[in-house]
């Protein structure tokens, strides 16, 4: 598969920190790689970079070869900072000092993983949107507050790049690819990955309330799991209360003080997420989805699934169809 014209090459840096998470940065090389494959033209490049050269163990104990200095000839297009687990002890003067002369030469910035840690710690996420591995999210939110923090897969805002870790530097980098290349390269892509369904912006990454709340709200943690457990029929919050042996005063307690959410809010996100599952995943008819989810009205349905994902239903179902996920209905 030529492309009709020619096409600028895009080069990446990946810079590599201590205990690097190898499967996200894996995750955002390959789809570069095969689209290059499938193109029969080499449009992107990328290299492996420390500091100073040296190869540097990733989470798992292994080392990517050949790895290049970061300096003046190596920024690239895009530097994505690679982090992993114990990405504070990762951070150094050196690699501020290296970011922040990035930052400088606007450079476009970008972080998989737990990189964007080192990205707030320079300051160079200062009053952009950003995200991070979920395990992260309540520590960056804590210490970094001029820093926009969304729990999205992946986060584009401006000249930054930042993304979750595990397979989501993949979604990040179809996205990329079809903004470049085509929608219908970005899907040839993603067909040789056997990914079935190219996630976009709107996503989020699942965020356990485990994590957000410890394990020491086991009372929180049993209330959700009940709103978990009646989705097609949802329970007033006074049904909650009984069933879970909390007072209704206390639940919203808990909700405002550990979800910062009201627990009425939290429920219909609940069921307004399912419903964008079964949207994305499934050729149920729209009206099937609104019932499942515990709508009586589809109007209703639609209204608030707008206000949280910023289109209708059917929209959602027309752009899935569009990138192939799954049989459109028509069915409104």
């Amino acid at each position: 598969m030529k492309p009709a014209d020619p096409v600028p090459k895009s080069r990446f840096v990946f810079l590599t920190l201590p205990n690097y998470s190898m499967i996200a940065l894996t995750n955002a090389l390959e789809p570069l790689r095969m689209a290059n494959r499938l193109l029969g033209a080499n449009v992107y490049e990328w290299v492996i970079a420390t500091l100073d050269g040296e190869p540097v163990p990733s989470s798992n104990g292994l080392q990517l070869a050949p790895t290049v200095p970061l300096g003046p000839a190596q920024p690239g297009d895009l530097v994505f900072v690679c982090g992993g687990i114990n990405v504070r002890e990762a951070i150094t003067p050196k690699l501020l000092t290296a970011l922040k002369r990035l930052g400088e030469a606007r450079v476009s910035l970008g972080a998989l993983c737990t990189g964007g840690y080192a990205l707030a710690q320079a300051g160079l996420l200062d009053r952009y949107r950003a995200t991070i591995h979920w395990e992260n999210l309540p520590a960056l939110r804590e210490q970094f507050p001029r820093v926009l923090i969304s729990d999205q897969l992946y986060t584009i805002d401006r000249n930054r790049y930042t993304c979750s870790g595990g397979i989501a530097p993949l979604e990040l980098m179809l996205h990329l690819i079809e903004g470049k290349l085509g929608t219908r390269l970005a899907r040839l892509v993603s067909e040789q990955f056997i990914v079935d369904r190219i996630r976009d912006g709107n996503d989020r990454q699942y965020v356990p309330l485990r994590a957000q709340v410890g394990v020491a709200h086991q009372g929180l943690l049993g209330v959700a799991e009940l709103m978990e457990q009646n989705i097609e029929n949802p329970l007033s919050l006074e049904e909650v209360a009984q069933k879970s042996g909390i007072s209704r005063r206390q639940i919203e307690r808990l909700f405002k003080r550990h979800v910062n959410m009201v627990p009425k809010r939290y429920y219909l996100e609940m069921r307004l997420k399912r419903a964008r599952e079964l949207l994305l995943q499934t050729a149920m008819p729209i009206m099937a989805v609104s019932t499942a989810c515990g709508f009586q009205s589809p109007p209703h349905f639609s209204k608030c699934y707008r206000q949280l994902f910023g289109h209708p239903p059917i929209a959602e179902r027309q752009q899935a169809g569009s990138r192939g996920a799954v049989p459109v209905s028509h069915a409104s």
